[in-house]
C-alpha cells in the first residue's frame, strides 16, 4: 500500500524526469554531460548526468539533471532543473556560473539496527555556484535538500559537458 505522500509526489517526479525529453525539441544546441563528487553531512559519493539547454544565449542555460548518491547507509536520487546564469571571466575561456531551481529528492535509509528501510520523498530549492570552461570541464558547489531527513545539503563536484560543434 502506497502512502499519501508518495501519491502526491508522483506527478512532480514524472514531470521532472520528462523535462529533458521535452526540452530536446526546444533547442538544437544542447549539450549532455556527467558529474560526480562528494557530499557533506552525511558523507556520500554521488554521480549523475545532465543536459544543457541554452535559452537564447550562452549566458542563460537551463540544466535539468539526475544525480544518485550513496554512502552512510543512505541512498539518494536527486532530480532537478536549474536555471544558470554564466558570466565570462575575460578571455580565459572560463565562466562564473550561478543558478537555482526546484528539486525532488527520493531517499532510502537502511540501518543494521532496523529490520525495515525508511523512505522519504521531498521537494526543495537548490542553488549552485561554479566555474565552467568552454571546453566542457566544470566544477560546482551545490546546496539544497530536505531538512526533515538526512538528505545532503552541500555537494562538491566536477564534471564534463559534451557540446555540439558550432559553425
Amino acid at each position: 500500500m502506497r502512502s499519501a505522500a508518495c501519491r502526491r509526489l508522483r506527478l512532480p517526479i514524472l514531470l521532472a524526469a520528462c523535462l529533458p525529453l521535452l526540452a530536446v525539441s526546444v533547442t538544437s544546441a544542447q549539450g549532455i554531460g556527467f558529474q560526480g563528487g562528494l557530499t557533506v553531512n552525511p558523507e556520500q559519493v554521488y554521480v549523475g548526468t545532465h543536459m544543457e539547454l541554452p535559452l537564447g544565449s550562452d549566458q542563460l542555460v537551463l540544466r535539468p539533471a539526475v544525480d544518485g548518491g550513496f554512502g552512510s547507509g543512505l541512498r539518494v536520487a536527486a532530480i532537478g532543473a536549474e536555471l544558470q546564469y554564466r558570466v565570462e571571466l575575460g578571455n580565459s575561456g572560463w565562466r562564473l556560473s550561478q543558478g537555482f531551481g526546484p528539486g525532488v529528492y527520493i531517499a532510502r535509509f537502511s540501518s543494521a539496527l532496523q529490520d525495515e528501510d525508511v523512505r522519504e520523498f521531498s521537494g526543495a530549492w537548490t542553488y549552485a555556484f561554479g566555474l565552467v570552461h568552454e571546453g566542457g570541464f566544470f566544477t560546482e558547489l551545490k546546496g539544497g535538500g530536505s531538512r526533515s531527513f538526512a538528505i545532503p545539503m552541500l555537494r562538491i563536484g566536477a564534471g564534463f559537458t559534451i557540446r555540439p560543434e558550432r559553425p
